[in-house]
């Protein structure tokens, strides 16, 4: 199991599990993260389910794709803003943190 930290907008932090290979927004939205709509489900349609990686887990991570970073601009985005939906959860991202904006 991968292990990642979401903080909400509120400053609470909640440490959830997910198998390789799920997203971020699918683990969010099973334990029911505010801030987390996932609106159009997973299809990289919506940008409901915008976070905001740790700086130092960005690399990591990797950038938006062109599709996704198009939906970024439509948001108050930081420099590492990604869609939960478009992070698959992998070994070399266990212990990430992100935040849930407003």
């Amino acid at each position: 199991m991968i292990e990642v930290d979401f903080v909400t907008s509120d400053g609470t932090r909640e440490r959830l599990y997910g198998r390789e290979g799920y997203t971020l927004m699918e683990v969010a939205v099973r334990a029911g993260i505010p801030g987390i709509r996932a609106e159009c489900g997973g299809a990289c349609a919506c940008a409901t389910c915008h976070v905001s990686v740790a700086p130092e887990w960005a690399e990591r991570v990797g950038p938006p794709h062109l599709a996704e970073d198009m939906l970024l601009d439509s948001l108050d985005r930081t420099p590492t803003s990604r869609l939960a939906c478009q992070v698959k959860l992998k070994a070399a991202l266990n212990g990430l943190e992100v935040s849930v904006p407003e």
